[in-house]
C-alpha cells in the first residue's frame, strides 16, 4: 500500500468512526446525504467518500435509509442487530454487542436466519423482569461460516449433510452432481451454495472429504473444522521464522540486565514443551523475599505488524486439544528459541519483586534481560520434594532444595493474602483424557494440583498484579483481563437455592468475593461441596481483555492482567510489546494514542479467540469421554446430580463424565418438575431427585455425533420428602 493510499484508508477510517460514534447520540435526528455533507463539513469532491460510508453503515445494520432518503437508526424503529445462535428445536437467540441478555426469537420468527448469521430483528415484546425480550427477523445483513461440517447421507438422487453442531436447526440439501464421490457416513465440508428462505433447506456442494466417521483422528479433524481452527501457518509467515536464527545472537543480548548467574528454574507439567516463565527467589537478610519472575521475550523476534505478529493476533491464542496443540506461534519459536530450555542463553522480560512476610510487594522492577536456566523441573519432582521428601530427588537437586522450601513460604504467605482479602478459589478437578498411539481414550485422570502448581499460580498471580498496578497508574495503553461483579439478578436466584442448604449470600445487590468465598469455606469436604460450587461458578460472569481496568472479581483484584505467557497468549504479547516501547522511551505522542486504540481492537479479538478455543477444547473432551464410556454401557456407576431440567437430571460421575437421565426412564412414578427448587418430587412416592444428590446409575447408550450420554436410575435413590 503507498504512503497516498494509506492516507486515504486512515482519512477514510477516522470519517466512518465519527459518523458512527454521531448516530449513536441520542442528539441524532434522521439525516439526508447532503445534510450530513453540512454537518461534517463534506466537500463537493469528498461526496462520494460519505455516500461509501453511509452505504456500509446500511451494509452492516447500524443504520437504515427510509422512503424519504433519511438515515434513521434501527433503534428508532425499535429495531436491533445482532447475532443469531440457533437451536436444534427451530427457535434461536440473538446476541447483540453491550447487551447482557440475549433477545428470544421463536421458530416462526426465525425467517431464513441459520446459526452464527448477523440478523436486524424487531422486538415483538419487550424484555420484562426475567424474562427476555422477544423479536422475529426482518433482514439478514450478513451469513454465517459458509462452510460447515457435517454427516453426509446419501440418497439415490441426492444426498444431504447433518451438521455437527446442532445449533443449525436444518440439513442442507447437496445435489448429486455436487457430493464429490462421498458416501454415507463421510464427514465432509461443505459449501453453501444457496442458503434458501423460510422453510427450504440450504443447498450445498461438498469441497472436502475429512474421511469417514470412523477413521481415526477424524472426530478431531471435524472439531478444528467446525470451529475453524488454523491448520497451517501461511507461506508468509513461515517466511519470516525461516530467518530467525536458531540461538540468541550476542548482538541481542548487548544492553540488558544480566541475570546468566542468578539460580533460576522452570517448572511444568512433565510433557509441556513451550516453556515460557522461571523463576528466582532468594530470602534477603531483612526477612523479605527478592521474586524474580523471568518471561520469554517474544516480541524481540514477533515484531509489530509483520506476518508472524498478524498471525498470532488473528489466532489470539495457542489451543489445545485432547490430542494435539494448535500454537499461536511456529513451533521454531513456541518449543525452541523462545522456550526457556535450561543451559542456554535466553532473552526475557523479568518482574523482579521484593515481597514481606505479609505478602506486599514494597518495590519491584521491570527489566530485559538475559537468562540461562539451571533446572528444568516438573510439577511432580517439586512436589515429591516438598511433600513426600523423597530421598533420591533431594540428593539430586540438593543446591536447589533450599530455593524450592523459600518458594513454599512466599506461595502460603500470598495464598493467605489472597484469600483475607476474599479472592474466590475454585477447587475443580479437572480432567486429561489419556489416548492411545491411534486417538483412542484408554483412561480419564484427574489433573493432580499440588503445592508446586500452587507455587506456580501465586508466583504468576503476583506479577500479573504487580505489572497491571504499575501501568495503571502510568495511564498508559494496556490489555487488562477484567472480571465485572455478577448479576444481582443470578445472585438473588442462587441465595434462594442456597437456603435449601442452610446458606446464605449476602449483598443481593451488591456481593463482595469475600461473601462467596465464606460459603466455598463453609461447604468444603461436604456432599453438596461440587455443586454448590459450580452454581457459584455459573453465577459469575466470564472474564475477558479489556483497555479499561475494572478489576478482577474472582480474584478480588482491583488491577489485573496477563503477561506471563505470550507464547501462547496475544494479550500478554501485546503488554510485553507496550512494556518494551515504555522502557525504550517509545511510548508517547502519536505512537501513544495509536496504541490506546490498538489495545481496544486486541482485547476484543482475544477475548473472541479465547472463547473460540475454550469450546473447541471442551468439544473434544467430551467426545473423547463418549467414546471412552462406549465400553461400559450397562455398567452400574456411583454419581451426582449436578443439573436439573425440565426434561431431566444430569449426572456427573467420580470420572467427571456426565450424562443425562431423561424423564422418559424415570418410569417408577409420575415426576413433577419443581424449577425453583431444583428437584423433582414423585407424585406419589414423594421420592425427591435435587442437586447434589448421589445416586447410582446405569449407562444405557452413548453418541459420538451429538457428544451426550444417556443414563437411567439404578434403584430407589431419591429421597424421601419430609413430613
Amino acid at each position: 500500500m503507498s504512503k497516498k493510499e494509506k492516507n486515504y484508508d486512515e482519512l477514510y477510517q477516522t470519517r466512518k468512526e465519527k459518523i458512527t460514534q454521531f448516530i449513536h447520540t441520542p442528539q441524532y435526528q434522521p439525516l439526508k446525504i447532503k445534510e450530513f455533507a453540512m454537518f461534517f463539513h463534506v466537500s463537493t469532491e469528498d461526496r462520494h467518500i460519505l455516500e461509501q460510508i453511509l452505504g456500509e453503515l446500511v451494509a452492516e445494520g447500524k443504520l437504515i435509509r427510509n422512503k424519504r432518503g433519511k438515515f434513521v437508526t434501527p433503534k428508532a424503529l425499535n429495531l436491533v442487530t445482532g447475532v443469531f445462535t440457533g437451536h436444534a428445536k427451530g427457535f434461536g437467540f440473538v446476541t447483540v454487542e453491550g447487551e447482557e441478555k440475549d433477545i428470544f426469537i421463536p421458530a416462526s420468527g426465525v425467517n431464513g436466519a441459520l446459526h452464527k448469521d448477523t440478523v436486524m430483528c424487531r422486538i415483538t415484546r419487550p424484555a420484562a423482569g426475567e424474562k427476555r425480550a422477544e423479536a422475529e427477523v426482518i433482514k439478514i445483513i450478513e451469513r454465517g461460516p459458509q462452510c460447515i461440517v457435517g454427516r453426509y447421507e446419501e440418497s439415490q438422487n441426492f444426498g444431504f449433510v447433518v451438521p455437527d453442531e446442532s445449533k443449525y436447526a436444518r440439513d442442507i440439501f447437496i445435489p448429486k452432481k455436487f457430493s464429490k464421490g462421498a458416501v454415507t457416513g463421510h464427514k465432509v465440508l461443505v459449501e453453501i451454495i444457496d442458503w434458501a428462505e423460510e422453510k427450504r433447506n440450504p443447498e450445498g456442494k461438498i469441497v472436502q472429504i475429512l474421511g469417514h466417521i470412523n477413521d481415526p483422528g477424524v472426530d478431531i479433524l471435524s472439531i478444528i473444522y467446525q470451529f475453524d481452527l488454523p491448520t497451517e501457518f501461511p507461506d508468509e509467515v513461515m517466511r519470516e521464522v525461516e530467518q530467525i536464527p536458531a540461538e540468541v545472537a550476542d548482538k541481542d543480548k548487548r544492553g540488558r540486565m544480566d541475570l546468566r548467574h542468578v539460580p533460576m528454574v522452570t517448572i511444568d507439567g512433565e510433557d509441556a514443551k513451550d516453556l515460557d516463565d522461571a523463576i528466582s527467589i532468594e530470602k534477603l537478610e531483612n526477612g523479605r523475599f527478592r521474586l524474580g519472575v523471568h518471561i520469554a521475550d517474544v516480541t524481540h523476534y514477533v515484531k509489530e505488524k509483520a506476518p508472524l505478529d498478524k498471525e498470532a493476533l488473528e489466532r489470539g491464542t495457542s489451543i489445545y486439544l485432547v490430542d494435539r496443540v494448535i500454537p499461536m506461534l511456529p513451533h521454531k519459536l513456541s518449543n525452541g528459541l523462545c522456550s526457556l530450555n535450561a543451559g542456554v542463553d535466553r532473552l526475557a522480560l523479568s518482574c523482579i519483586m521484593e515481597v514481606d512476610q505479609n505478602g506486599h510487594v514494597q518495590s519491584h522492577e521491570i527489566a530485559e534481560t538475559v537468562i540461562k536456566i539451571d533446572e528444568r523441573m516438573s510439577y511432580t519432582q517439586v512436589k515429591k520434594i516438598l511433600m513426600d521428601h523423597d530421598e533420591e530427588l533431594i540428593a539430586r537437586y540438593k543446591d536447589f532444595v533450599p530455593m524450592f522450601e523459600t518458594m513454599e513460604e512466599l506461595a502460603a504467605i500470598l495464598r493467605d493474602k489472597r484469600m483475607k482479602r476474599g479472592a474466590v478459589d475454585f477447587d475443580f478437578e479437572e480432567t486429561k483424557v489419556i489416548l492411545d498411539k491411534e486417538g483412542h481414550p484408554i483412561d480419564i485422570k484427574p489433573y493432580d494440583r499440588n503445592v508446586a502448581t500452587r507455587i506456580i499460580e501465586e508466583f504468576m498471580l503476583l506479577a500479573n498484579e504487580t505489572i497491571a498496578e504499575d501501568y495503571f497508574w502510568q495511564e498508559k495503553p494496556f490489555v487488562y483481563r477484567t472480571h465485572e461483579d455478577p448479576d444481582p439478578e443470578k445472585i438473588e436466584a442462587l441465595g434462594e437455592f442456597l437456603t435449601n442448604f442452610g446458606y446464605t449470600v449476602k449483598g443481593h445487590t451488591k456481593t463482595h468475593p469475600k461473601d462467596m468465598q465464606k460459603i466455598l469455606e463453609e461447604i468444603e469436604g461436604k456432599p453438596e461441596e461440587n455443586i454448590i460450587s459450580r452454581l457459584l461458578l455459573r453465577s459469575m460472569k466470564q472474564a475477558r481483555y479489556s483497555g479499561e481496568c475494572t478489576g478482577h472479581f474472582g480474584l478480588a483484584a482491583k488491577y489485573y492482567c496477563h503477561f506471563t505467557s505470550p507464547i501462547r497468549r496475544y494479550p500478554d504479547l501485546q503488554i510485553h510489546r507496550i512494556i518494551k516501547y515504555n522502557l525504550h522511551g517509545k511510548m508517547h505522542g502519536e505512537k501513544e494514542k495509536k496504541m490506546f486504540d490498538h489495545v481496544t481492537e486486541v482485547a476484543k479479538q482475544s477475548s473472541m479467540r479465547e472463547r473460540r478455543a475454550e469450546e473447541a477444547e471442551r468439544e473434544t473432551i467430551k467426545l473423547k469421554k463418549v467414546e471412552y464410556m462406549e465400553s461400559h454401557i450397562g455398567e452400574i456407576f456411583d454419581g451426582v446430580v449436578t443439573g436439573t431440567t425440565s426434561w431431566g437430571i444430569y449426572v456427573e460421575l467420580p470420572n467427571t463424565v456426565e450424562g443425562l437421565v431423561h424423564v422418559s426412564e424415570m418410569d417408577d412414578d409420575y415426576y413433577i418438575y419443581d424449577e425453583p427448587g431444583h428437584r423433582w418430587i414423585g407424585e406419589h412416592t414423594k421420592k425427591i431427585y435435587r442437586l447434589g444428590d448421589t445416586v447410582k446409575v446405569e449407562l444405557l447408550s452413548t453418541n459420538r455425533l451429538t457428544r451426550t450420554m444417556d443414563f437411567r436410575f439404578a434403584d430407589d435413590e431419591g429421597e424421601d420428602e419430609e413430613e
